[in-house]
């Protein structure tokens, strides 16, 4: 999967690609599943299945889980809101 990170956060391309980053373990896993699409928006990573949104990641805000998906069980349960 590749996405243009010229207006991702700074933050959150750390916590998305750098290997200690918290969310390192989904980009992973994004790049294994075929139905899972990325965009950057606004600063954030909005992440789709099948063309419907199901998570947006934001570099110093708590993850948005929008539809009950497997790549959102990765979450924390602490982190999700």
């Amino acid at each position: 999967m590749i996405i243009d990170t010229i207006n991702m956060c700074s933050h959150l391309q750390k916590k998305l690609f750098d290997e200690e980053g918290i969310y390192h373990y989904l980009w992973l896993a994004m790049q294994d599943d075929q139905e899972l699409t990325a965009v950057v928006r606004s600063r954030q990573l909005h992440i789709y299945r099948k063309g419907k949104r199901v998570l947006v990641l934001a570099g110093k805000a708590a993850p948005k889980v929008i539809r009950e998906d497997s790549i959102c069980d990765m979450l924390p349960k602490e982190m999700e809101k």
